[in-house]
C-alpha cells in the first residue's frame, strides 16, 4: 500500500500495533483481508481528516453565471443556500450573475471578467456554441475549474456536468404520454426555450426517438425560441396553436407553460395531457390545479451538493471526486408533490 502518513499515526487510527502496520503495508506474511482492509480504511480516515483540517476557515469563492427565467435562477440560489453549511470547514461563498436572456459577447465579456477576477471556480448554464465552449477552455486553462448546470458544453473542457440526463428525461416524457393517449391519433406540441441549449435538445432527441417506437401515428409539431418566457413564448404558440387541431399531448422542455396553456384548445372540455420540467413555482401552481399532469422533476439541492463538493476536492480541501452521475429523474403528479414544496 502507498502512503504518507508516519506508521505510528496508522497505528493510532486503526487501533493495530506499528509491527501490525507495516506488516500490512509493506505486503508481508500473516495479515489477515479484514486487517489489511482496517489499515486502508484508516489510511482513508486520515486523508479525510488532512482535507478538512486544510479547509478550516478557508473561503472558497464560486460564481454562477445562469441564463434562464428568474423563477430557475431563484430555486438554484435557494438550493445553493440550502446546502452551503453541509459541505464542510471550508467556507462557500457564492456570487450570482443571472439574466433571462443574455447575447453570446455579453457573456462571453461576463466570462471574461470573471477570469480576471480570479474566481475559484465557476457553475455555468450557457448556450452550447463554440465560442462559449473556447471560454471555458480558457478559465479552466488558468486553474478555474467550471461545472455546467443542466445544460452541458461538451468538449470545453469542464470539469463535471450537473443535472438530469437529460437525454432519458425525453425518453420518459414519451413513455409517461405514449401510455397516456393510449392509440389516440393527432398531434403532440413539444416546445424548447432554445435550439442551442444542450440539455433541452437532447430531450427532445430522446422524445422523438422514442416516441417514434411507441407510437409512431403521432405527429410532432415543434415550437422553440420563447426563452421561457410568457410574452416570448407566447408570440410562438399563438399563430401556431390557432392553426393546429387534434393536439393531443404537449411535451414543454424549456417552460413558459402558462403561455402554452392560455392558447391550447380543449376539444370537448377535455385538455391534452400536459408534460414539463422542474418544481418551480409556476410549475407547482400548475400541477396543483390540475392544469400540468407530470414534472419531470430533480433534486437542485443534490445537484449543488455535488457541484460545490467537486469545487471544494478540486482545491484539495476534500477527498477528490472523480466522476460526476446525473441525477434522478423523479416523475411528479400532483398526488406525491415533494412534502417540502406542498
Amino acid at each position: 500500500m502507498t502512503h504518507r502518513f508516519p506508521i505510528k499515526e496508522i497505528a493510532q487510527q486503526a487501533g493495530l500495533s506499528t509491527a501490525t502496520i507495516d506488516r500490512a503495508l509493506n505486503d508481508r506474511a500473516h495479515v489477515s483481508p479484514q486487517t489489511k482492509a482496517r489499515v486502508q480504511a484508516a489510511m482513508s480516515e486520515l486523508e479525510l481528516q488532512e482535507h478538512q483540517l486544510a479547509a478550516k476557515g478557508r473561503r472558497v469563492f464560486v460564481d454562477f453565471v445562469i441564463e434562464a427565467p428568474k423563477r430557475f435562477s431563484d430555486e438554484v440560489r435557494r438550493a445553493c443556500e440550502a446546502v452551503l453549511g453541509d459541505i464542510g470547514p471550508a467556507v462557500v461563498r457564492p456570487r450570482f450573475h443571472t439574466q433571462e436572456i443574455v447575447n453570446q459577447d455579453d457573456l462571453l465579456s461576463m466570462l471574461a471578467k470573471i477570469s480576471q477576477k480570479r474566481s475559484q471556480g465557476l457553475c455555468l448554464k450557457a448556450r452550447n456554441t463554440p465560442e462559449v465552449a473556447k471560454a471555458v477552455a480558457d478559465l479552466e486553462a488558468k486553474g478555474i475549474p467550471v461545472f455546467t448546470l443542466v445544460t452541458d458544453i461538451p468538449g470545453s473542457g469542464r470539469q463535471g456536468y450537473v443535472g438530469l440526463d437529460n437525454y432519458n428525461a425525453g425518453k420518459t416524457a414519451a413513455y409517461l404520454l405514449a401510455r397516456s393517449v393510449g392509440e389516440a391519433r393527432g398531434k403532440v406540441i413539444t416546445s424548447v426555450s432554445r435550439e442551442d441549449f444542450r440539455g433541452e435538445t437532447d430531450r427532445l432527441r430522446g422524445f422523438r426517438e422514442t416516441l417514434a417506437v411507441l407510437r409512431p401515428r403521432l405527429e410532432l409539431v415543434d415550437i422553440a425560441g420563447g426563452a421561457g418566457l410568457f410574452a416570448n413564448t407566447l408570440k410562438r404558440v399563438g399563430p401556431l396553436l390557432s392553426e393546429t387541431d387534434d393536439i393531443v399531448g404537449v411535451y414543454s422542455m424549456g417552460g413558459g407553460n402558462k403561455a402554452i396553456l392560455s392558447e391550447l384548445p380543449e376539444a370537448g372540455g377535455t385538455r391534452p395531457v400536459f408534460i414539463a420540467h422542474d418544481l418551480d413555482r409556476e410549475n407547482l401552481e400548475l400541477l396543483k390545479a390540475g392544469r400540468v399532469d407530470f414534472v419531470l422533476h430533480h433534486d437542485l439541492k443534490s445537484d449543488m451538493r455535488t457541484l460545490l463538493g467537486g469545487l471544494v476536492s478540486f482545491h484539495g480541501l476534500a477527498p477528490r471526486k472523480e466522476s460526476f452521475a446525473p441525477s434522478d429523474i423523479q416523475v411528479v403528479t400532483p398526488f406525491n408533490i415533494p412534502q417540502e414544496l406542498r
